[in-house]
């Protein structure tokens, strides 16, 4: 397997902008998160998530983002079984200020290492987003976030330009490399090198 590297950077400021002026606002910790979760801050079916210390409301999801979750979760099992944990819209534990809850990640197995805490980046193969409306959110603020916490690899599966993103090599100032694959293409993970994917197998198709 390959070597987790540790990126040693700060999350950045969190700013508000009020009638014009930028304000440093006081970001959350994950423990604070929790906290309000376990007391019932937030309603049951109310979708947020932990970004850099900042609550954020997440976009509701359509059938096309569920069935694309749906679709890569099944791919990803039927190709590596038993080798990975499939999480599927679950929260992980980047550093003190963030846990967010990605479409899809690959962990180290098995599940029940996770009854105590979330997966952590080192425990973590692979992100996957589902992006259809969220495009630039996800590919830079969240992208930028899995970079710094050291995640291996992450792909956004871009809907509407009907490709999925590749980023790898992560840093202090975000991934390093990035690759595009259309449909047709082949492709692995960083973690799994001998195992080929099909972009075929989750880009969006042409209903007949």
């Amino acid at each position: 397997m390959p070597t987790i590297p540790e990126i040693s950077a700060s999350t950045p400021p969190l700013i508000g902008n009020f009638n014009g002026q930028n304000l440093k606002l006081r970001r959350i910790t994950v423990e604070e998160y929790d906290v309000m979760i376990k007391n019932g801050v937030f309603d049951e079916d109310e979708q947020v998530e932990l970004l850099n210390g900042a609550i954020v409301e997440k976009m509701p999801k359509g059938t096309n983002h569920a069935t694309f979750n749906d679709i890569i979760a099944t791919r990803l099992i039927q190709k590596l079984g038993d080798k990975v944990c499939v999480r599927n819209q679950n929260p992980i534990w980047l550093d003190e200020f963030s846990e967010p809850e990605p479409d899809i990640v690959l962990v180290e197995p098995p599940f029940e290492r996770y009854f105590d805490a979330h997966p952590k980046p080192p425990e973590i193969y692979l992100i996957v987003e589902v992006s259809d409306s969220t495009l630039g959110y996800d590919r830079n603020t969240k992208g930028e976030a899995y970079a710094r916490a050291g995640i291996r690899q992450y792909i956004v599966l871009n809907v509407p330009e009907k490709l999925l993103e590749d980023y790898r090599e992560p840093g202090a100032d975000g991934f390093r490399s990035k690759q595009t694959y259309r449909a047709g293409q082949q492709f692995n993970l960083v973690a799994f090198p001998d195992i080929s994917l099909s972009a075929d197998e989750f880009l969006p198709t042409e209903k007949g």
